[in-house]
């Protein structure tokens, strides 16, 4: 299941951080990623197929 979702929690993990110059560069929080994949895991583990 991870992976099947692996580029759309890259993609909601995404950030913009700007340097000196003021150019954009994005970065994926890996904090932000471990927390929505925890989620994730949690979720499935709790479903309920009755």
């Amino acid at each position: 299941v991870l992976k099947h979702y692996e580029g759309y929690i890259a993609a909601l993990s995404t950030r913009t951080m700007y340097d000196e110059a003021g150019s954009p560069h994005p970065w994926v929080d890996e904090e932000l990623r471990r927390r929505l994949e925890t989620k994730l895991i949690i979720t499935v583990m709790t479903f309920n197929v009755a």
